[in-house]
This record gives C-alpha cells, structure tokens and sequence, in this order.
C-alpha cells in the first residue's frame, strides 16, 4: 500500500490539490447522498470542497451524519434540511441510480470519464485527460472536417 500511497500524494501535490495522512477508509454512502442534496442547491459545490478535505486530507469519518452535518454547518447550506435528508435518506433512489448507471459503465474507480466507449479512471495527470479529450474529438470528427 506504500507505493499507491506515495503516487497518491505525488500526483495530488503536481495538481496542487492537498492530500493528508490517512490511515482509514469510511464507507462514503451518506456523504454521496448528502453530496447528491448539495447538487441541487445554490453553492452546492461548497459541500463537495468540505467533503474531499474531510476525507483526503482530515480523515474525518465521513460515514457519520454528525461529521456530515458540521461538514455542512461550515458551507452556506441548510444544515436543518441537511440532517433531514440524511435522516429520511432522501437521496438514497438517487445514489442507487448513480451506481446502477456506473455499473453499466464498468467505473471500477473514481473519478472515472467515460465516452464513446472508452474511459481513464482514476487520478490521472492532465496531460493524459487532455490526450483523452483529444482523442474523443477525432474519433467523432467526419473525414475530411479540420476542428480548430
């Protein structure tokens, strides 16, 4: 696992992204129902920057609702309406479609991007992505068309 940490931390560091030290993984499925809730306020995103900090750089228990609550009590969102939608689980159908459609994918990893077939998952460098994307673009482009 010392390998996979120390790419983790090199390719996190030339993005300028922080990655601290953990030494736990938590089962994210209330963090992804409650990230699900964000995407569908103003600021959502908000949350989103909360959550990976949490877990990649805190290590904060992100499968506990009192985590996620203080996680969004730090954001510009409702926390009231964020205990209720952890507490009814709201966006539980939402997620189980997420996953079901990811499935359907073949995402083994996140993040993964999927197109015409093909994907890259994983964190992955830009250059590659760009690759990626450029590869996209000729595969879709008709014979004989110039796209710049």
């Amino acid at each position: 696992m010392e390998g996979f940490k120390k790419q983790m931390v090199g390719l996190m560091a030339e993005q300028g992204l922080a990655y601290g030290e953990r030494n736990k993984t938590y089962n994210s499925r209330l963090a992804q129902e409650l990230a699900s809730w964000a995407d569908t306020q103003n600021n959502g995103n908000e949350l989103h920057q909360q959550l990976y900090r949490a877990y990649f750089v805190d290590n904060k228990n992100i499968s506990d609702p009192e985590v996620l609550v203080a996680l969004v009590e730090a954001t510009s969102l409702d926390s009231n309406e964020a205990k209720e939608v952890l507490s009814a689980r709201t966006f539980s159908v939402r997620v189980d479609e997420d996953w079901s459609r990811a499935h359907q994918y073949g995402v083994t990893g996140v993040p993964t991007f999927v197109s015409a077939g093909l994907s890259v998952v994983g964190c992955q460098p830009y250059e590659l992505l760009t690759r990626f994307s450029n590869h996209l673009k000729e595969l879709k482009q008709p014979a004989g068309t110039d796209l710049t």
